[in-house]
């Protein structure tokens, strides 16, 4: 056989997967653009963690430079470099116990607007920023969207008591696994000091019902399940043509 045959194909899907990852990137864009130009002047503003918040980090820079007035409150120690390399001014909870909006992403959200989140191991702070949020805006690609949660639950647990939990972990029926890091020996450590333990369910029936058992394990700190903000939840959902946005009816425009 010619080695030519061999070369024709591989150069005919090179393209194809550069394409879908151009496609991708311009899906988040789109749609951390929208959150960012949904953000009204003076607001004190939560700024998730992950690659979709930081095109509305870009882009609520560029309305700073313009003049508008806002601040973020950081979900992560990479977002607060992040905003402050924007010149995105910052606070923190302590001084704004209550705030406008947070804007975040999510690995899942299913028709009810629940999520999973916490890939980025961010998730408590995330979840913090998301309960003292009278708005929350969840911006994904079209690939998150799913008819019913199934993917992994990063579950954050104090070192201490990490094999009681994984132990209790798996009466919930899951597989729990401790994250490893990737750039260093050992488990993945949070900006809380904590592990993450990543859950694997053979179904998640009930999402509401696993998020109470999880947090009642001692030693758990928090759960990437986000079922209590469906009320005051907006997804904006990027895609190639255009953004979808998807309200809760609870939320009074």
């Amino acid at each position: 056989m010619p080695i030519t045959t061999l070369i024709i194909p591989v150069q005919r899907i090179i393209p194809v997967m550069d394409q879908k990852a151009q496609d991708l990137i311009a899906a988040k864009r789109a749609a951390g653009f929208k959150a960012a130009d949904m953000i009204q002047d003076g607001m004190v503003v939560g700024l998730g963690t992950g690659s979709t918040v930081y095109y509305l980090i870009e882009r609520l820079a560029e309305r700073v430079r313009d003049g508008m007035q806002v601040s973020g409150i950081p979900t992560s120690f990479q977002t607060a470099i992040r905003a402050r390399e924007a010149g995105i001014p910052l606070t923190t909870l302590d001084d704004h116990p209550v705030i406008d909006v947070a804007v975040d992403g999510a690995d899942e959200v299913d028709p009810k607007l629940r999520l999973i989140k916490g890939r980025g191991a961010a998730h408590l702070r995330e979840k913090c920023v998301a309960g003292a949020a009278r708005q929350f805006i969840v911006v994904v690609d079209e690939q998150k969207m799913v008819k019913n949660l199934n993917a992994q639950v990063p579950v954050e647990v104090l070192p201490f008591a990490i094999m009681p939990v994984m132990a209790q972990l798996r009466e919930l029926e899951c597989e729990p696994v401790i994250r490893e890091a990737v750039k260093k020996d050992g488990p993945v450590i949070t900006d809380n000091g904590n592990f993450v333990v990543d859950c694997k369910f053979s179904a998640i029936k009930n999402p509401e019902k696993l998020e109470a058992a999880i947090a009642a394990i001692p030693g758990v700190v928090e759960s990437g399940l986000f079922c209590g903000f469906t009320k005051k939840t907006t997804v904006i959902v990027g895609g190639i043509k255009k953004c979808t946005v998807i309200a809760s009816p609870d939320i009074v425009t």
